[in-house]
């Protein structure tokens, strides 16, 4: 089945956080400054970061570079001694923190986000300390993405800078020309070309000014040589981090469902029990009103506290149809796309909505895909300050994909979690974006162990300036 929708200005979902204040329009954040239009300084701020990563990277990967080939040598050349070992395990730990660098720049930088190996075991003396770090998988793979920084760094840098360098050089060749004395020739450096006329600079000008505008592209299009070796070197990727993740993310189901259990035993004695109590003493107070022993019946006082016995029933049915939505939404009843729908048709912030799931998954995928989305649109009226969301659900290959996009301020991190080999972000005292707000993340953290139960994966793109995209991956079928 596929749909196409956008949805108008609504109530926030029901379930869910819902925003202050009617709908309408994005008013201003809570420092007090309006919200205006932002698209294209967004842009440039995301353009000047992806090129300061790309310019700090050059350095960073010549330290890297360094340290990996000098540590190397030596463990070798001390290697008949006592000191190479423990020289060569030091070396290796040595380079997990250096990813440890590289992922945090990547994660401020370009809001790509690639969670830690998981910490080596500490051990119990020196020798298991030694032979720990030898066999450690992760930081060879470190040392290996050390190695390799440095050439990428240089190939990504120089064909980024060249079109940022020649472009400024070129558009400024108007101000040039006009501080050349009349006669005089103007050479252009590594080009067999001189600017001798105002037609040849304006021409120049105009080169220099088509580089400019295709220079970001060229950023992001070169930043993915960076972006593969950084996700397969520098995450956790063997079979045993693999199988631990499953496991850890077994014992975080156990935990939530024993949550959920306590939470719900909890909301029925505090809440429904308490006003049912309270429902069964007014109707007992009213049969006393209408028994009364000297056969005058007050029937205004008993019809006033049967009136109150019915409000507080209807708040009491109320409280439950909340409860069980919160377990079970009904309207997943009618299928995957009629829930969506009516998540979208709720949402505060306009959302665009496809849906193409030709085969319907099972109860449990769609239970998860469904409080992805209700949780990331929550997040988008409450953090975002975006005019736009935009929800795309296709299945493909036995695989249901879940799209959630904002073209709000971007920069949103959540806490560092693989899941499924996926990443997750890092956490961030100023979160925002479809992804976070307050820097907690407890409602991502449910999201976040909801996918890993079935083995699903998370993505987050994030850049400052947005936009933010999330992508959730889960099987078809349980």
């Amino acid at each position: 089945m596929s749909a196409a929708l956008t949805a108008p200005s609504a109530p926030s979902p029901p379930g869910s956080a819902r925003p202050p204040g009617p709908p309408g329009p994005p008013g201003p954040p809570s420092g007090g400054t309006p919200v205006g239009p932002r698209p294209r300084a967004s842009r440039r701020l995301r353009a000047a970061a992806e090129f300061l990563y790309l310019l700090v990277g050059v350095p960073l990967g010549a330290l890297g570079f360094g340290y990996a080939v000098l540590t190397l040598l030596l463990s070798v050349i001390t290697g008949i001694t006592s000191l190479g070992m423990p020289l060569l395990s030091a070396s290796v730990r040595g380079a997990r923190r250096l990813g440890g660098l590289h992922r945090g720049l990547a994660r401020g930088l370009l809001g790509l986000t690639v969670s830690p190996p998981r910490p080596l075991p500490r051990g119990h003396g020196f020798l298991s300390w030694t032979a720990a770090g030898i066999r450690d998988a992760a930081g060879w793979r470190a040392m290996a993405y050390l190695v390799l920084k440095l050439p990428v760094a240089v190939v990504t840098f120089a064909a980024a800078g060249a079109f940022w360098g020649y472009g400024l050089f070129f558009t400024s060749h108007l101000g040039w020309w006009w501080l050349v004395p009349d006669g005089q020739r103007m050479a252009v450096p590594n080009f067999d070309w001189e600017i001798d006329t105002w037609g040849r600079a304006l021409v120049l000008a105009a080169v220099g000014l088509v580089l400019l505008l295709a220079a970001p592209w060229v950023t992001r299009g070169v930043l993915v040589l960076d972006r593969v070796p950084l996700r397969g070197l520098l995450g956790p990727t063997t079979l045993s981090e693999r199988v631990r993740d499953l496991e850890e993310a077994r014992s975080h189901a156990v935990e939530d469902a024993a949550a959920k259990l306590r939470r719900i035993e909890r909301d029925l004695h505090d809440g429904t029990q308490a006003r049912l109590v309270a429902l069964a003493m007014k109707l007992g107070m009213a049969k006393e009103s209408l028994d009364a022993e000297d056969g005058r019946a007050d029937l205004d006082q008993a019809r006033l506290l049967v009136d109150h016995a019915h409000r507080g029933l209807k708040e009491t049915l109320a409280e439950l149809r909340d409860l069980v939505r919160g377990i079970h939404p009904a309207v997943l009843d009618s299928g995957l796309e009629p829930a969506l729908a009516t998540l979208a048709g709720d949402c505060a912030v306009p959302v665009r909505l496809r849906v193409s799931v030709p085969d319907r998954p099972s109860a449990a995928i769609e239970t998860i895909a469904y409080f992805c989305v209700a949780e990331l649109l929550t997040n988008v009226v409450k953090h975002s300050r975006a005019r736009l969301a935009t929800v795309d659900v296709e299945q493909r290959g036995g695989v249901l994909r879940v799209r959630v996009a904002d073209d709000g301020v971007g920069g949103a991190v959540v806490g560092s979690v693989v899941v499924g080999g996926a990443v997750v972000g890092g956490a961030d005292p100023h979160t925002v974006g479809v992804t976070g707000g307050d820097g907690t993340g407890s409602g991502l953290a449910g999201l976040t162990d909801r996918v890993r139960t079935v083995d699903g994966r998370i993505e987050v793109d994030s850049p400052p300036g947005g936009p933010t995209v999330v992508t959730v991956e889960l099987p078809s079928h349980t």
